[in-house]
């Protein structure tokens, strides 16, 4: 058997606790697999002394984690230390650079700055790989690399986020608001005390903007990213949702128009006759429909020590098996400059949630704005009388475009009987 892989672990939470975990467990048989044992030589954390599940008595300690990167007897380094830029960027350069291999978890980097450290790998000859990035324990880029490479990618979307899949099945499942569903979700530990990387979407659009690159051969380009969040989704609309034929997810999805790249992240209407409606809690989803396979789904945990362990520990058994290609599918030389699709420009349905004021002429003059724009309605939603006198009104429409919508929406909201700002969420035809 060829000589031991010689692993150097940056961060010890949970993922890389799981990672050491896995690696001792499955030891054996990933030799097997991998054609070689997988050794953990030196390991680097904020805190030497924190307790862990895990033992590393045998490993070497560095204090410094860029110890790692130029280490003799490392030959791959795992970044799992999180962050876009900083020292995980550095340790990740510098471990190229000195001729290893590197293994991450880390989306928010690649979102920033994927391109430039995959060109950094292929002109060291070096690996760079980031299952684990994306999707937790789902092999989705392993799927794009390898299964799917066949096929030009005409579509993909994806639930890229389980914390906010799991506050809008709770929401859904006990007709609570927003509010009390991240509390309560902090508090069982799927929501971080400060939730905005989540709830707002960015999460998500880091993830979507590494697999825009690696399905469309495109350059990573999170700023072109369309982002929203789902904060402003109510009790009411999942409600509303249900009675028309939909469910509420927040999807991430990319496409190619006759404009550029389209990327967006936001909550979408999702026909229950989808399978990806169906996909509840913390779990993860990614669609992709390709020219010749048809629609593919990829469903699984999307986070967690367990998952995310999984598909590093995939990575590094490529390594070991010397499993060398472009990080996003075609050489990173090659990876094209795509312009981006506009978010003006989307074609669409939309269901639009207004509260208005019960009184004659209001459905009259919604409709007007409707009309100028010349967007039609598909179907019209109408709750009786409130004893504060404002009633909900919920309206879905025929395809039309983003900028159009937007202009009625402020000739909407400008309505006197218009109690709040409209809630609009976008329909997806899957």
């Amino acid at each position: 058997m060829k000589a031991p892989l010689r692993i150097g672990i940056a961060g010890l939470g949970t993922v890389g606790a799981g990672v050491v975990k896995l690696l001792a467990e499955h030891g054996r048989l990933l030799s097997l697999r991998g054609g070689r044992p997988l050794k953990v030589v030196a390991v680097s954390a904020r805190r030497k002394a924190r307790k862990r599940d895990i033992d590393i008595s045998r490993v070497r300690w560095e204090s410094d984690p860029m110890a790692l990167a130029t280490a003799p007897d490392i030959d791959v380094v795992v970044e799992l230390i999180g962050g876009s830029g900083g020292v995980a960027r550095r340790l990740v350069q510098t471990a190229l650079r000195s001729g290893k291999h590197v293994v991450t978890a880390n989306k928010a980097l690649l979102a920033m700055h994927g391109t430039e450290l995959a060109t950094l790998a292929e002109k060291r000859g070096r690996i760079l790989s980031f299952e684990a990035a994306v999707a937790g324990g789902i092999p989705i880029i392993k799927a794009l690399r390898e299964g799917l490479v066949g096929n030009r990618v005409r579509r993909l979307y994806g639930i890229l986020n389980g914390t906010c899949n799991y506050i809008l099945t709770t929401m859904r499942e006990t007709g609570r608001d927003f509010g009390a569903v991240l509390a309560e979700a902090q508090a069982a530990g799927y929501a971080e005390a400060d939730p905005s990387f989540d709830v707002d979407g960015i999460d998500a659009a880091h993830k979507l903007s590494v697999l825009t690159g690696a399905a469309f051969g495109a350059k990573v380009n999170f700023a072109g990213v369309h982002i929203e969040g789902i904060r402003h989704v109510s009790a009411m609309d999942i409600q509303f949702a249900e009675e028309l034929g939909f469910r509420i997810k927040l999807l991430g999805l990319a496409r190619e128009t006759r404009y550029g790249i389209e990327q967006r992240v936001h909550p979408c209407m999702v026909p229950l006759a989808a399978p990806i409606a169906h996909i509840e809690g913390v779990f993860n989803a990614v669609v992709v429909e390709g020219d010749y396979v048809g629609t593919t789904m990829f469903q699984g945990r999307g986070a967690g020590q367990g998952p995310t362990a999984s598909a590093v520990v995939a990575d590094l058994v490529d390594v070991a098996r010397g499993r060398q290609m472009p990080a996003f599918v075609v050489p990173a030389e090659r990876l094209a400059d795509k312009k981006v699709s506009p978010m003006d420009r989307h074609q669409g349905a939309y269901y639009i949630r207004l509260m208005v004021q019960d009184r004659p002429g209001v459905i009259s003059a919604v409709s007007g704005a409707l009309a100028k724009e010349r967007i039609s309605l598909e179907s019209m939603l109408q709750r009786g009388r409130s004893q504060s006198g404002e009633v909900p009104v919920v309206l879905t429409t025929h395809e039309t475009e983003e900028a159009a919508m937007r202009r009625a929406l402020a000739r909407i909201a400008k309505l006197g009987a218009v109690a709040e700002e409209p809630c609009v969420i976008r329909i997806e035809s899957f």
